[in-house]
């Protein structure tokens, strides 16, 4: 069966979602149009060129997370490099390398372009970002018309990077348009879980499962409590993890899997392969107990007729 998926943002823990997509795809199903914000839109993208779950598992277990720190020269000098590039630049870290990495996977799938994904103009992946400048959500590739960039040209790689910039923490992407400059930034600030995206006022024809994370345990995000980077680092943090809890009603909380998040945080970079397998496994298993009850029918005729 076929089904769209919606995967909230989650940082470092987006391995969760690609415990859950591999059981699904074990069990017959595949996907159709792909939505997320920040990890989520990550996930989303690499399903929408065409990787399975078992090449997602390959790829996330084996990455190293601290290569996402990447920093400039300003920002890399000692002591006062998170501070002048948090003035300059407005982020400790340049977040250019998510970009590049994502963009090489992207390439060996032969779809860098929305319309390298696209059907008739239409694009079945939509990722989530915010303009802090407009105070607006965008939803890409169809709100960068506003900038004057064509959606169709524009780079999957380039959506994810604004996506997944956590403010403070990464450079926020800038985009000049009609003499004025907006600064783009991690969707988890004004929707980190879009389930309503690929909703329809008529009986749909095919499930929209989403995916996020609860969290059952808290964790301090930076070790340094004393310094005011830090305390800024820690807003943000919390702000994005307490947004993992929104409320769900029923007819959303019914087709959402709500994977355990194992205490750790959206921000901590240094996880270890030991802690990334373990929320995969968190994740398969969250799939297993929801498909055991799950029927669409039964939602259809519950909550959209």
């Amino acid at each position: 069966m076929k089904a769209d998926a919606i995967f909230q943002g989650g940082g470092v823990k987006g391995i969760g979602f690609v415990g859950a997509i591999c059981y699904l795809e074990e069990q017959g199903y595949t996907w159709g149009k792909l939505a997320g914000t920040s990890a989520g839109a990550l996930v989303a993208s690499l399903l929408a060129v065409g990787y399975k779950g078992s090449e997602l598992k390959q790829i996330i277990t084996d990455l190293n997370y601290k290569k996402f720190l990447d920093k400039n020269k300003i920002q890399s000098i000692p002591l006062l490099g998170k501070t002048l590039g948090l003035f300059k630049y407005k982020g400790i870290y340049c977040g250019n390398y998510i970009e590049n990495w994502l963009n090489e996977l992207l390439n060996a799938k032969g779809k860098i372009k929305f319309k390298d994904i696209s059907v008739k103009g239409k694009s079945p992946l939509k990722i989530i970002a915010s303009d802090i400048i407009k105070r607006e959500m965008l939803i890409l590739p169809d709100d960068i018309i506003k900038y004057g960039i064509d959606p169709m040209e524009f780079e999957i790689a380039k959506a994810v990077r604004m996506s997944t910039s956590i403010p403070f923490y990464f450079n926020p992407v800038q985009l000049t348009y009609d003499k004025c400059t907006s600064f783009i930034v991690d969707g988890g600030l004004l929707s980190n879980f879009p389930i309503w995206i690929f909703d329809v006022k008529e009986i749909p024809k095919r499930p929209t499962f989403g995916f996020k994370f609860f969290t059952s345990k808290k964790n301090c995000t930076s070790s340094d409590k004393t310094t005011f980077v830090s305390y800024l680092l820690d807003i943000i943090a919390t702000v994005l993890e307490r947004n993992e809890e929104v409320y769900l009603n029923d007819k959303d909380a019914v087709r959402t899997m709500s994977i355990p998040t194992l205490g750790i945080t959206t921000t901590q970079f240094d996880i270890t392969k030991k802690e990334s397998l373990r929320l995969f496994e968190e994740g398969y298993n969250t799939a297993r107990q929801f498909l055991s009850t799950w029927n669409f029918g039964d939602y259809v005729r519950k909550y959209r007729t």
